[in-house]
């Protein structure tokens, strides 16, 4: 497996600690680790014939911290095809480099919204469902979503929510609402998350709007209020949250709950909420661009991604919430219980999943940069 440079977050040495110890204890909601090997099918590396190394490589893009990198190992020693492996940071980013042309890639994670929007404007192709049988352990609850109402481009991968991650030794008050983030006990305090629909569509929510809105007026209220947020706001940061968060640097961070997850475990202090006001309910799934010479092959990943052993030890490495009904079905109770991982109904009827904002996509971009730069 080739790991590609371009495009690829690094995080520090302490999630590289973190990958190692993941497979030692399980989980912020369980106390005992599952044996993984005995669900795991093994693949015989010996057994792979000179016929099936002369496939061309399989080039896959997914978010940092979003798979358990061995599968891809254990893919190319089970079919000959070696993966080319890159990450990104943003769904703004991945765009980007699809629609551009400047990189060709067989299999790519967006959200939801940017599933809608590569569908409308034809970067993707249509899956061959012959192709993927595994496809059936997907939660019927995860199929026909709006942003692929009829299931032709998007196989679910995970899934999650948006809320406050918050250290309660620092922390006194209730954490129930998105405007606690404004509170100036917590100057220089607050990790806001970079990525411009999250957390600008929770101070929407906060002020009682859509998180798909189109309104000027609506827009502008939220980037006033993000400007006004300044001196709480130690840094607009990824993944690296996690690292800043664990080492007792911040009092509160606007995180997806699978970052929670790795946070609330190497370090108890911290808990999860989404507030009360309702939150961003996601999905990201794979999918295959238009401009792939290698969609059986591509389909084949897929597919593989989707058997139980493997999705079962993506979520367990992970931390983010599976699709998949047979990984589900592996992981314990205790797991299964836990609010972070697996949210319960009445969150969930808090959650609204983003769609493409169209034409007012330019408006919403230019208010996030104004929000950056005035917090520079």
């Amino acid at each position: 497996m080739k790991k590609e440079t371009r495009n690829v977050t690094r995080k520090v040495l302490l999630v590289l600690a973190m990958a190692i110890a993941a497979m030692l204890a399980f989980a912020a909601c369980a106390n005992n680790e599952p044996d993984t090997h005995s669900h795991t099918q093994t693949t015989d590396v010996s057994a792979v014939t000179s016929s099936t190394v002369n496939h061309p490589p399989l080039n896959v893009a997914n978010w940092g911290l979003f798979i358990y990198e061995p599968v891809l190992q254990m893919f190319e020693a089970e079919y000959g095809i070696e993966v080319i492996y890159s990450t990104y940071s943003t769904n703004e980013e991945l765009y980007t480099m699809i629609a551009r042309g400047g990189a060709e890639f067989d299999v790519i994670v967006p959200s939801d919204y940017m599933v809608e929007r590569m569908i409308n404007e034809g970067l993707l192709v249509p899956l061959n469902w012959d192709n993927i049988p595994n496809a059936d352990y997907i939660f019927p609850r995860f199929k026909g979503l709006a942003f692929d109402p009829n299931n032709l481009y998007s196989v679910p991968y995970k899934w999650g929510t948006f809320g406050i991650v918050y250290n309660t030794t620092k922390v006194d008050q209730v954490v129930d609402s998105w405007s606690i983030l404004w509170d100036e006990a917590f100057a220089g305090e607050i990790f806001l998350y970079d990525s411009s629909r999250c957390t600008m569509g929770a101070v929407q929510r906060m002020l009682g709007f859509s998180m798909n809105s189109r309104d000027h007026g609506e827009l502008n209220q939220v980037r006033d209020a993000l400007m006004q947020l300044g001196p709480n706001v130690r840094a607009f940061l990824a993944d690296q949250i996690i690292d800043n968060m664990i080492g007792g640097e911040g009092a509160l961070a606007t995180v997806y709950n699978g970052c929670a997850m790795w946070i609330t475990y190497y370090n108890p202090d911290h808990n999860y909420v989404v507030p009360q006001e309702g939150s961003q309910l996601w999905f990201n799934s794979m999918v295959i661009p238009a401009s792939t010479r290698n969609q059986a092959n591509a389909e084949k990943f897929i597919n593989f991604m989707n058997r139980p052993d493997i999705a079962y030890l993506n979520t367990r490495y992970t931390r983010y919430s599976t699709t998949n009904i047979g990984a589900f079905e592996r992981i314990p109770e205790d797991w299964q219980n836990c609010p972070i991982y697996w949210p319960c109904d009445e969150t969930l009827a808090r959650g609204e999943v983003f769609v493409d904002l169209g034409d007012f996509r330019a408006d919403f971009e230019l208010a996030w940069t104004q929000i950056l730069l005035a917090s520079n």
